[in-house]
């Protein structure tokens, strides 16, 4: 059984290395494991029927008595999503902000687990420790709301851990990027970084959400028929800048799709959006979660045939995942004493 001795630091990805979704990645020292987020992975044409993958949690659940915690730097699905699933294998205590916090919750109810998971939320740039880890959560603007990066500091030094990332000068909803932090770490040295980033390879900058809503505004109102707006549910800056737009052309927003009202929920819950739950699906605009390309999102069971029709349209969605076995991931790790990181095999 591996134990990680006091004379070194390990990096174990279950899942999320060299692939989009399922992050599971463990961080090994002094003889404890933590965790940092559980997510799933979303099917494709190559999987028939299948619409959730997790990752195979099987080392770490061999070896959890050792598992100090459960470190969680964002709300998206690919990593808390797995949570509600994987967690009564792993049973470890779960360190969240409070939006990250708040959307888990309203998963552990649908669960039944709301009163067997402990959530102990952490603040915006919060420092805590979790033996023998120091942590500390660093700020950073993407997609949704409260992404974090993590500063995991031992004796060895500090690892930065990313998780999901832009550099948006303008998110609109949230807090901006602690550059600051992240200079100061810069200085202070680090061991490694382990990046996540989709869009690395694309050279240039990252639009900012300020630019799409001022984009959509214009769009908006050119308009003259119903309007049907997909985004992914956790983009709640898009969400809002949708409502804005309508509302700036005279029209009534609506949301379709239990994610998005969720997520829309939890915002309300933390301080951050003033979006209301629509009373009725008759509208003049609809906002739609479910984009992925496949035709079980909600973007495609709404989408007639040419032309739009004129008269008002009420949708409904239903609740189409299905659970996966769990699979294997790429694994990859690397060793403080000796500085230098392995690179990721393929499956």
């Amino acid at each position: 059984m591996t134990v990680p001795s006091d004379d070194e630091l390990l990096f174990l990805a279950l899942g999320g290395a060299g692939e989009i979704g399922m992050n599971l990645n463990l961080y090994g020292h002094a003889g404890k494991w933590l965790m940092v987020d559980l997510g799933i992975a979303f099917g494709d044409d190559s999987m028939p029927g299948v619409e959730v993958i997790m990752p195979d949690p099987a080392f770490i659940e061999e070896r959890r008595e050792n598992l100090v915690g459960i470190v969680l730097t964002h709300a998206h699905e690919d990593h808390l999503g797995a949570v509600p699933d994987l967690w009564p294998r792993l049973r470890a205590p779960v360190y969240a902000t409070p939006f990250a916090a708040s959307v888990l919750r309203r998963k552990l109810i649908e669960a039944g687990l709301i009163d067997a998971v402990p959530i102990k939320e952490i603040p915006l740039g919060g420092k805590f420790r979790i033996a023998p880890f120091d942590l500390e959560l660093i700020t950073m603007t993407h997609s949704i709301l409260e992404p974090n990066a993590l500063a995991i500091r031992t004796r060895f030094g500090t690892v930065f851990h990313t998780g999901d990332w832009k550099i948006d000068p303008e998110p609109l909803l949230g807090e901006l990027t602690d550059e600051a932090r992240l200079k100061t770490i810069g200085e202070e040295g680090a061991l490694a970084m382990v990046c996540d980033s989709t869009n690395v390879f694309v050279e240039g900058e990252a639009g900012s959400e300020a630019t799409v809503r001022a984009n959509l505004e214009k769009l908006v109102k050119t308009r003259k028929s119903r309007i049907a707006v997909t985004c992914f549910a956790s983009n709640l800056a898009r969400v809002e800048s949708i409502a804005k737009a309508a509302v700036a052309a005279g029209r009534h927003p609506v949301l379709a799709g239990r994610a998005l009202q969720r997520m829309v929920d939890a915002a309300q819950e933390c301080g951050y959006s003033s979006i209301s739950r629509p009373a009725s699906m008759n509208a003049r605009r609809v906002t739609c979660r479910g984009t992925r390309p496949c035709s079980s999102a909600l973007g495609a069971r709404v989408s007639p045939a040419p032309p739009w029709p004129s008269s008002p349209t009420t949708t409904t969605e239903t609740s189409c995942w299905s659970r996966a076995t769990p699979r294997s991931s790429p694994r990859a790790s690397f060793r403080a004493t000796s500085a230098r990181s392995a690179g990721c095999r393929t499956p």
